[in-house]
């Protein structure tokens, strides 16, 4: 052991922390990170030494640092996911600690293997549902494919009930205090939903799938520990049961109570049509969010939409097509697949209008349940077409509160 700057925490007896803060990200693959994130490493101590996960590369000797002020010696390496913000550092620090083994799921070794040409550890497959005697530790290994990565995979120590869970059941949130009970329950509840609405939307159905799956084979977890954010405890009013019934809402598409309108304006012409939307929908008791596209992240649109029972796109036509700032929401919002929402398109244009038949297309492909003819009118909105707007708001909050 030796004395550094950055040091292990001892998260539970045997159980230590020795991953790397990251206060200054601000951007995840198109996701804004707006309170920085961390990416978590834990080290299992007994007869053999376990390393659960590594760091992004720019924080390697940081691991380094928080291994050595516990031990000099790394018996075993397991990789629960492939992604570089967890196995950036892989390489070198397979070469620094020289662990015998590097455990992963079989889509796991494939991916490690693919993915880093200069491992000084071949990879070892896990079988899924297999449970490995390391140390005096017990080590169960769940597939969890496509959540959110294929090669994704869930260890449990059942002897401990602590489950480090990859990317499930996190968030991107820098923080000093490990322990999510420490945090405001209002702050954890947005930044998980930040991240589910983000990351993990598109694979509701697999999520849905997994918790059954682990409800199935008996894990109630006393601890998880993800590879982003704070660490969920028992016995705590944000409990492993608090967040994993979070996930199971959202992926069953629970509490869409709200009426999303995302827009944006060239001469305030569909400025006025949304805010007519809005006065409509609001009228009704619903919560309403208006959400001008080029004044706010992609990511928060995302954030607005988990929650949505129905949806309203707005865009001037301008060089025949979609306004640039809510076409590039839409491109990122496609992918995360926010189905089955009530929606609607509106939108003013001048010699020419295709701007709200695209958008029309747009809601088509997200699945979504048309309330009512769209809106187009020419150049400024009438106090009637405004009427019209108001109509429209009305009918999405009817549909959200039915």
């Amino acid at each position: 052991m030796s004395e550094s700057c950055f040091r292990a925490r001892e998260i539970t007896p045997g159980v230590h922390w020795v991953g790397a803060i990251d206060w200054d990200v601000r951007d995840f693959h198109g996701y804004e990170t707006s309170l920085g994130s961390t990416y978590n490493a834990f080290l299992v101590t007994g007869e053999q030494n376990v390393l659960i996960d590594t760091v992004k590369a720019p924080f390697k000797n940081e691991l380094l640092e928080r291994v050595a002020s516990v031990t000099d010696r790394v018996d075993v390496l397991i990789s629960n996911h492939s992604e570089p913000d967890h196995t950036g550092a892989l390489s070198e620090v397979l070469r620094a600690l020289k662990p015998k083994r590097l455990l992963a799921s079989k889509i796991g070794a494939e991916t490690l293997m693919a993915h880093f040409h200069d491992l000084p550890v071949r990879p070892e497959a896990v079988e899924n549902g297999a449970t490995l005697e390391i140390g005096g530790n017990s080590f169960t290994f769940l597939e969890t494919r496509m959540l959110h990565w294929p090669d994704s995979m869930f260890t449990f120590m059942p002897g401990r009930n602590i489950l480090f869970s990859q990317d499930a059941f996190g968030m991107h949130m820098a923080g000093a205090d490990l322990m999510a009970h420490h945090y405001e329950p209002g702050v954890l509840r947005r930044e998980s939903a930040m991240y589910y609405a983000n990351i993990l939307n598109p694979f509701s159905k697999l999520v849905t799938a997994l918790l059954g799956k682990v409800a199935g084979v008996g894990i109630k977890p006393d601890i998880i520990a993800p590879d982003h954010g704070p660490i969920w405890f028992s016995g705590t009013a944000t409990d492993p049961g608090w967040v994993t019934g979070l996930w199971k809402d959202w992926a069953e598409g629970r509490n869409r109570d709200s009426v999303v309108i995302l827009y944006d304006t060239m001469w305030n012409s569909t400025g006025l049509m949304a805010r007519a939307i809005a006065e409509g929908a609001s009228s009704m008791d619903v919560p309403v969010r208006v959400l001008k596209a080029g004044n706010v992240h992609r990511s928060e649109a995302a954030l607005a939409l988990l929650s949505a029972g129905a949806v309203a796109l707005g865009s001037p036509t301008l060089n025949n097509g979609i306004f640039p700032a809510l076409a590039d929401h839409i491109e990122y919002l496609r992918g995360l697949r926010f189905h089955d929402r009530v929606c609607a398109a509106f939108g003013s244009h001048g010699w020419s209008g295709e701007a709200v038949p695209l958008l029309e297309k747009v809601l088509s492909d997200w699945k979504g349940v048309p309330a009512g003819e769209s809106l187009a009118v020419k150049y400024a909105p009438t106090g009637e077409d405004l009427a019209k707007c108001r109509a429209l708001g009305v009918e999405l909050a009817r549909a959200v509160r039915a």
